[in-house]
């Protein structure tokens, strides 16, 4: 019994032996029939590796910088100033009202900084650099994050006035200029970091109104100030979040300003939409924000820290699962194609015609 045991054993191991030769051979016959193939696979690899390496490394000297942020009152500009301040940088807050100013003040250390900002205001925006020049003294700026923004009026385009463009361009592209304008000499002393905030919005236009108007703005003007700025040390970065929940995409306010746009309409025009179409338009944008906001603004936030304080900043930084695989994919479909996912979320005007 023994005896046949030990055969057996025996043979096992020689099986094993030559499964063992037979398995490597026929790897290395597949590498040498394919080398071409294997070489590109650990180019990807090693190129792979390298990325995370790089991406991952981090400037020095985080104590002695300072970073200006807008829009600091609530979502992004809020957690972004309070997780830099957390991390020993000197973060000045710009924030629109003094309730806003008071409340993150006490969030945080009194390293940090607040003071009132309206972004559409050019003696405000010279009032803050002023603060800001006694604040970083020759050390310069190292960032400047545009975050301020408005969203309403977004609407169908035909319910629209000029003024209702104007409101959300002065302050989500024309107040981003200017402040970033005034800004520059200061970031130059520092060689430092511009983030402007867009939105993926500002490759799809998926609502009337200044909105993606205003976002696809952002975009040109960011990479063209990149280009400009490169040859001083300047880096541009470009934030496109997906949808999360904030100010921007609260229902209620948005609820309230579709209504104003519609009772304002001529009725020639309302009854080409049909009576019903502004409830079923509200209740649509419900819908679909409930569906697609995320409340986890740190997704935002942590783009936002790594193009502050990385090494090798990226140029553009999705934020947001439906960001990164479904918006910004769709943005590279044919238009036919993203004009019928768009068509999806919103309801049909009485008098459509098909064409």
């Amino acid at each position: 019994m023994r005896t046949d045991l030990r055969v057996q054993l025996f043979f096992d191991k020689e099986l094993a032996m030559v499964s063992t030769d037979n398995l490597t051979t026929y790897l290395l016959e597949v590498i040498q029939c394919h080398l071409a193939v294997t070489c590109a696979l650990l180019l990807i690899i090693l190129a792979v590796i390298r990325w995370f390496i790089r991406d991952s490394h981090k400037v020095d000297g985080f104590h002695q910088k300072h970073v200006f942020i807008t829009g600091c009152d609530s979502g992004f500009g809020n957690l972004l100033a309070r997780q830099l301040d957390g991390k020993g940088l000197h973060v000045v807050a710009a924030c629109l009202t003094e309730k806003g100013a008071a409340d993150l003040a006490a969030l945080t250390s009194t390293r940090l900084k607040t003071l009132l900002l309206n972004v559409t205001d050019s003696a405000s925006i010279g009032r803050a650099v002023e603060f800001v020049s006694k604040e970083v003294g020759e050390r310069g700026l190292w960032g400047l994050v545009n975050n301020a923004g408005r969203s309403v009026p977004i609407g169908p385009t035909e319910w629209m006035k000029l003024e209702d463009f104007t409101k959300v361009l002065d302050v989500n592209l024309i107040g981003v200029i200017e402040v970033t304008l005034q800004f520059l000499p200061l970031l130059k002393k520092a060689q430092g970091r511009v983030v402007n905030v867009a939105s993926i919005l500002g490759r799809l236009s998926l609502t009337g109104g200044g909105y993606c108007l205003s976002k696809w703005g952002v975009e040109a003007f960011s990479d063209s100030l990149r280009r400009d700025m490169h040859h001083f040390g300047i880096k541009v970065s470009i934030i496109e979040p997906g949808f999360f929940k904030t100010a921007v995409t609260r229902v209620d306010l948005i609820e309230a300003d579709l209504r104003r746009l519609w009772t304002r309409l001529p009725q020639e025009v309302k009854d080409s939409y049909g009576k019903t179409y502004c409830d079923d338009y509200v209740k649509a944008q419900g819908f679909s924000m409930d569906i697609l906001c995320s409340a986890d603004l740190s997704k935002v936030t942590r783009c936002m820290e790594h193009a502050l304080t990385a090494r090798f900043p990226r140029t553009r930084y999705g934020a947001g699962w439906d960001a990164k695989f479904f918006w910004i994919p769709l943005s590279y479909l044919p238009s036919f194609v993203s004009d019928f996912v768009t068509n999806m979320f919103l309801p049909p005007p009485k008098d459509q015609r098909n064409v």
